[in-house]
């Protein structure tokens, strides 16, 4: 901000790059699933109901990103049980590591030519 002459100007607020929008929009999905993820982790550590609509809403959208750890640690299918789904968490672990090096992936810069 200048001022001159009681006059208030704001300055021009610079637009993201195309390298920070891509990680936000990464970083936005990375932590959409991740949460996804964590609401199954406590439905199943509670024993939800998966008659229920909201319990079945997330178990079915989040089963294809828990899924391929699964066979981890020996997961039996076991709804409305309570259980702590370790391979879910190591799940959300894999994810977070992998948003995180899309994110550095995409920020990487050219060095400047002189």
């Amino acid at each position: 901000m200048s001022c001159n002459r009681g006059v208030i100007r704001m300055s021009s607020v610079q637009q993201p790059s195309n390298q920070q929008l891509a990680a936000r929009v990464i970083l936005y999905i990375v932590r959409v699933l991740l949460v996804l993820l964590a609401f199954r982790v406590v439905l199943a550590l509670l024993g939800a109901n998966p008659g229920n609509a909201f319990a079945n809403f997330v178990y079915s959208v989040s089963w294809p990103f828990a899924a391929p750890f699964f066979t981890l640690f020996g997961y039996h299918v076991a709804y409305g049980v309570s259980r702590l789904e370790i391979s879910t968490l190591v799940g959300m672990a894999v994810y977070w590591l992998i948003g995180i090096g899309l994110v550095r992936l995409v920020m990487i810069t050219r060095p400047e030519h002189r």
